[in-house]
């Protein structure tokens, strides 16, 4: 038995460690290169739909320019609840592109800190200002409109499409300067912090953030087992822990933390038996080392 349980564990520990090969496979969803275009239709991820080879439209610009035209975006809501309710910040931490770009960049060995807690609200100042508010306003050509700065724009269509303008010998339209400024800006960032537009100026993630309360699949410290050894603390590269982050709004449920083995991924499904005789239940969906 005790064999069986090491076996178990050591195998879904490993699942923290595939997480960036997890990332590159939904790479090759949300940008197809055998061209396969489905701008009509939503992804839940934060990338930008002018890409070269973009299979999907991007929420945030759906939203951003439905509020410029005083539409409501059904489709993209839509999607973005379901996602949202099912899954939380797991859809920022497993699945996002622009996610991944940030993760490769982080992991450059460089010192790297710690965020001041009060900039993970900067990302709803993004989401009502730049997202909604301006664009409701003043429409699609304010020199603030969200698409006009948006990093992943600025690496996913920006910048390969001005070098394949100019290599067909074609007049160059150059990305505008504030988008490319705002793109230096993070990529600096990103070498000293980890994941700075995530955790700070996401409106994606700031959606996704609010899930993280209720979402269908969260995780929780089993407290009645927990020394307070400060392991999941050490674990978390944002230096809160699951006891803060768990539900936390900067979470992004990388499953780091879920190395100490007083950490569990659970669901919804399960709270009823978290309250009875779930010892079992519990173990089975605990990460450990």
């Amino acid at each position: 038995m005790a064999m069986a349980k090491k076996k178990r564990g050591s195998l879904s520990a490993r699942l923290a460690n595939w997480r960036i090969w997890i990332q590159i496979s939904f790479l090759l969803v949300w940008l197809d290169p055998v061209m396969l275009r489905l701008h009509s239709f939503c992804s839940p991820v934060f990338h930008c739909h002018s890409c070269p080879l973009a299979t999907f439209a991007c929420p945030i610009g759906a939203l951003a320019n439905f509020s410029a035209l005083h539409l409501f975006p059904f489709v993209a809501v839509g999607v973005l609840l379901a996602c949202g309710v099912m899954l939380g910040g797991f859809i920022c931490g497993w699945i996002c592109p622009f996610g991944l770009f940030q993760d490769a960049v982080g992991r450059i060995p460089t010192p790297k800190f710690a965020l001041p807690e009060w900039t993970r609200h900067l990302r709803f100042v993004v989401l009502g200002l730049l997202v909604l508010a301006i664009p409701y306003f003043y429409g699609e050509s304010h020199s603030l409109f969200f698409c006009r700065l948006c990093p992943a724009g600025a690496v996913e269509a920006a910048v390969p499409n001005t070098l394949r303008t100019a290599i067909a010998g074609q007049e160059v339209a150059w990305p505008s300067v504030a988008k490319m400024v705002i793109l230096a800006a993070l990529l600096i960032a990103m070498l000293f912090t980890w994941r700075p537009w995530c955790t700070m100026l996401c409106p994606l993630g700031a959606i996704f953030s609010l899930c993280n309360l209720f979402s269908f699949v969260f995780l929780r410290v089993k407290t009645e087992n927990c020394n307070d050894c400060g392991r999941c603390e050490t674990l978390c590269r944002y230096g809160g822990g699951p006891r803060r982050r768990g539900g936390d709004l900067q979470c992004i449920r990388c499953l780091d933390c879920t190395k100490c083995n007083r950490v569990a991924v659970s669901g919804i499904l399960s709270r009823a038996s978290d309250a009875g005789k779930s010892d079992d239940a519990d173990e089975l969906v605990t990460l450990q080392p």
